[in-house]
């Protein structure tokens, strides 16, 4: 991982800045739909945190589990060891959800309208994270202009791969949050899109095949679009059909849509300019 600066035994790389700068990111846009829909911005922030704690557990065990699971039990010391790299985006969503449900069941809130609030923030700050990533995909077989050299290949900057997707996720999340029809929607409708962004970027990355030519991430991939679906099916049943949505079914600002723009681009010229120049 390339580092920013080191104080004694302790050092900060890139991956963990972009990493704190997307958590910060992605609660201050929580807060923002809160206020929006005059719900407890205390919960929020609560859920959020434990959502963040638990979700680094989750990413570690997920990556111990299911990418190294020998390596570990060969050296169980290094389980902990999160500062050398190894956590799981999709594992830490399983923590993170698993929390989630506790908290929501011990304090008696609807989760599903908290994770509505949540979703767009929590994509936003997957985009901004994933800049600072280090996992490289394939070498590339035609070399493209966008490819990074390292160790004398051209690999494919995978990061920026689902970076990108996941800006464009957010945008469509963002355009969406103002006309759910029931709560959860928006969260699921999340997770299916996510899923399908790192479903895609997955055929690109070195990872444990699970059947080939599919890796374990595309296994859990498929796995939470199932869940997804389930859910919103079951959620759908349950909702009153009486709620009023607006009939513009996407609505997002050209002002909005520049800010998005902006931060992909932002996020392409800090990639290649100044992390792997």
């Amino acid at each position: 991982m390339k580092t920013i600066f080191s104080i004694g035994h302790y050092s900060m790389n890139v991956f963990g800045m972009f990493i704190g700068i997307g958590i910060v990111v992605g609660v201050l846009v929580a807060i923002k739909e809160a206020n929006r829909k005059k719900y407890s911005i205390d919960t929020i922030t609560d859920l959020m945190m434990y959502a963040v704690i638990f979700g680094i557990v989750g990413a570690r065990l997920y990556y111990v589990l299911a990418f190294n699971l020998e390596y570990y039990l060969s050296n169980p010391s290094k389980i902990v060891a999160v500062w050398d790299g190894g956590l799981s985006i999709q594992g830490a969503l399983i923590g993170g959800a698993l929390v989630s449900l506790i908290y929501a069941r011990i304090k008696k809130i609807n989760l599903w309208r908290a994770a509505d609030i949540m979703a767009p923030g929590i994509i936003l700050g997957q985009a901004i994270g994933r800049v600072g990533c280090d996992v490289f995909g394939y070498a590339m077989k035609n070399e493209y202009f966008w490819g990074i050299l390292r160790n004398g290949q051209v690999l494919h900057p995978t990061q920026m791969y689902e970076s990108m997707l996941n800006f464009i996720l957010f945008g469509i999340i963002w355009a969406r949050r103002k006309s759910v029809k029931y709560d959860g929607q928006l969260f699921f409708i999340y997770l299916i899109g996510f899923s399908i962004n790192r479903f895609i970027v997955e055929f690109f990355r070195i990872n444990p095949i699970f059947i080939e030519p599919f890796t374990v991430a595309h296994a859990t991939s498929i796995g939470l679009i199932l869940i997804s679906f389930l859910e919103l099916k079951v959620l759908s049943a349950k909702s009153n059909d009486n709620n009023e949505v607006e009939i513009k079914k996407y609505s997002i600002s050209t002002q909005e849509i520049l800010l998005i723009v902006v931060m992909m681009i932002a996020s392409i010229l800090i990639y290649y300019n100044w992390i792997w120049s």
